[in-house]
């Protein structure tokens, strides 16, 4: 902690100050610094740092303002990690994360807008710090604060009670959970196949397919670290709140009984606590309520703009949410508190274009909308029946053409195809926007990484811990690769070995642009992780390690969580708008994926095919960031560098928010 002289300014720190705000406020540095020696904590409530050549405090507005001035860069070395408490709850909270996370995967839980509800990190991290106190008392060990339980200071009784719940336990406990509560994408395939094709897999390919799908993914962000977890510009904005309150509960004297924004977070917990018993169950219309629907039921039109009570509803257009899992939490990776403005108009902006589009595609009966329901991820014949896909396939689920030809190609709803657009719009402007905004940069933190120089203040904290060697990624990345290669052959896959090759090579020139624009807009991949035990100081080693673990038991859990909710509710997953409770519109979309892209992508989708847009929209998408780059050039006030073209894109497919992102990462 500070003394005061050290956080009152003199004017001599003003000067300095003045000398470091003119390097923070430049809008692209010519190349990526670290920051010098910072005089204060992040608990005071006036640092140097913090002040401008007037001596008031000054905005944070860049990457190095984040990294110093949001985040505390003590750190205590001699914090042991791997304790009983840690593998306690970390294994504990893996499950009951891992089961919880995969029935909202498979719930709607009645919102007015058709979305996802995820177990939030944060909600881990309070109940990991409540137990591991808790564990601290009733525990024996050296480190107990009751006479009665405390024993000999030795090897053995440290590694159950080693002191007080410390940071390093609490991140990793927090890492471990929070990765086995991200349901695998890849479970939906298993879902479609049981759902819609009667194929019951064998169970060991079913785990070694999430596993595998998991940990590749991380093997690649690991391999990738230098430019996609180490620079100060890989924010993440949404891991901030939990390494604020990482800090607020570990360092700093007494700080639980001192501070006054710890005081104000454990208000605000309980208020939200109680209140979340009302929409959830008590009350659950206050989750969603509209006002138009409620003044004319009577208008198709009304309830496709502005209802949204049950999945596929509607779009939910100024409906009224008061629960706290959607308006701010951010459980998934979107929340209004700490996602950037910038983003935040980009989403709303892209989300209001989508809005008028779906609308106008079914009043104009774009691809013969109007057969259709409004919203669905559903296949169906031209005059809206459910399109049956076994009727063109054979006994081994592959094309047949002659019974194509009886049956006719499959439709979408016309928001569907709309949906589709603005993913593959997405999936260029982020190559784009990445190259002209960032690619100097990636390009210098590479260099620098080769030469073993500390470009961020967190990393060069981080040196005094033993670093996690690269062949320990490879080596996760190519046996997660064997997993995968193994499970298409014994589980009858018809992707053939090449085939699976061409699709990661895809997903390894992807990733760095897609892990960049996201770490800087605040969505949320995988390797998130890896950075917040870098802004925590957690030891390397240890985050591999519970990370890797966590996906582990996330992927054996998810598959058999899945398999008690299809048996459970089969007739809601497969109805197209399923309950109020209950939607099966992921698992949905993915059926309509396999026929459409896999027997009938060179049909559909070839030029000349009834959704050729859907393919061309790559290409539409390199040319969106370009038009803001040059007006940014010639008329840098205007602002034209806050637009997030890849959210603005993204946002335009309206259920796809995270779509991109995973669909790439697996």
């Amino acid at each position: 902690m500070a003394t005061t002289t050290e956080a009152l300014p003199t004017p001599s720190a003003q000067y300095s100050n003045t000398e470091q705000k003119r390097s923070f406020d430049k809008e692209k540095r010519e190349s990526v610094e670290i920051a010098d020696s910072i005089k204060g904590d992040v608990y005071d409530d006036l640092r140097v740092i913090d002040m401008d050549e007037n001596g008031k405090e000054r905005p944070i507005e860049t990457d190095i303002d984040i990294a110093t001035r949001l985040i505390s860069l003590e750190d205590e070395p001699t914090l042991p990690a791997f304790t009983f408490r840690m593998w306690f709850l970390g294994l504990g909270l893996a499950c009951f994360g891992s089961v919880l996370g995969q029935i909202f995967v498979g719930s709607s839980l009645h919102h007015p807008m058709p979305q996802t509800v995820y177990v939030s990190q944060l909600f881990i991290q309070i109940i990991a710090y409540i137990l591991g106190r808790v564990l601290e008392e009733i525990i024996p060990g050296p480190g107990n604060p009751l006479p009665g339980l405390k024993t000999k200071d030795n090897r053995f009784w440290r590694f159950f009670n080693p002191g007080p719940f410390n940071l390093k336990e609490h991140v990793a406990i927090t890492i471990f959970a929070s990765t086995a509560a991200e349901s695998a994408l890849a479970i939906s395939i298993f879902a479609a196949d049981d759902l819609y094709y009667g194929l019951h897999p064998n169970v060991g390919v079913g785990i070694f397919t999430l596993i595998g799908s998991q940990l590749m993914g991380y093997g690649l962000g690991g391999i990738m670290r230098s430019f996609l977890v180490y620079p100060t510009y890989i924010v993440f904005p949404n891991l901030l709140p939990t390494v604020q309150l990482f800090d607020a509960l570990h360092r700093g004297k007494k700080i639980m009984l001192q501070k006054k924004r710890v005081k104000f977070f454990w208000f605000v917990f309980i208020g939200i606590f109680v209140w979340e018993w009302f929409p959830e169950y008590i009350a659950p219309t206050l989750t969603g309520i509209s006002i138009f629907c409620l003044a004319n039921q009577d208008s198709p039109w009304f309830t496709r703009i502005f209802g949204g009570a049950a999945g596929n509803e509607g779009l939910g257009l100024f409906s009224l949410c008061l629960d706290w899992n959607y308006v701010g939490s951010g459980g998934g990776s979107l929340g209004a508190l700490f996602t950037p403005l910038s983003t935040q108009l980009s989403l709303y902006s892209g989300t209001a274009i989508c809005i008028i589009a779906f609308c106008a595609c079914y009043a104009r009966n774009v691809w013969n909308g109007q057969n259709f329901p409004f919203l669905s991820q559903a296949l169906f014949n031209e005059n809206g029946t459910r399109y049956n896909q076994l009727a063109i396939l054979d006994e081994h689920f592959k094309l047949d053409t002659t019974k194509l030809a009886q049956v006719g190609l499959p439709w979408f709803a016309s928001s569907q195809v709309i949906t589709r657009i603005g993913s593959n719009l997405a999936i260029g402007a982020t190559i784009m926007h990445v190259a002209l905004w960032y690619g100097k940069d990636i390009v210098d933190v590479i260099k620098k990484y080769r030469a073993g120089d500390s470009y961020d203040p967190h990393l060069a904290k981080m040196k005094v811990y033993s670093e996690v060697p690269m062949w320990w990624y490879i080596f996760t990345f190519v046996g997660s690769f064997a997993m995968a290669m193994a499970t298409i052959y014994t589980g009858h896959s018809s992707l053939p070995w090449w085939g699976l090759i061409v699709g990661l090579i895809i997903a390894t020139i992807f990733l760095p642009f897609v892990v960049t624009v996201y770490a800087i807009t605040g969505f949320s991949p995988n390797v998130q992780s890896l950075v917040q035990g870098q802004y925590t100081k957690l030891p390397p080693r240890v985050t591999f390690t519970v990370q890797a673990l966590g996906a582990v038991i996330g992927g054996l859990l998810n598959y058999v969580i899945m398999k008690v909710i299809i048996n459970t509710h089969r007739e809601i997953l497969l109805d197209v708008q399923g309950s109020n409770v209950w939607s099966g519109q992921q698992v949905q979309s993915f059926n309509s994926d396999a026929i459409s892209w896999g027997a009938l992508g060179n049909v559909l989708y070839a030029p000349g095919g009834r959704y050729s847009i859907v393919p061309f929209s790559i290409l539409i998408g390199l040319a969106v960031p370009i038009p803001f780059w040059i007006l940014h050039r010639f008329f840098p006030k205007l602002g034209a560098n806050k637009v997030v073209t890849p959210v603005l894109c993204c946002s335009y497919s309206y259920r796809s928010l995270l779509v991109l992102y995973a669909e790439v990462l697996h």
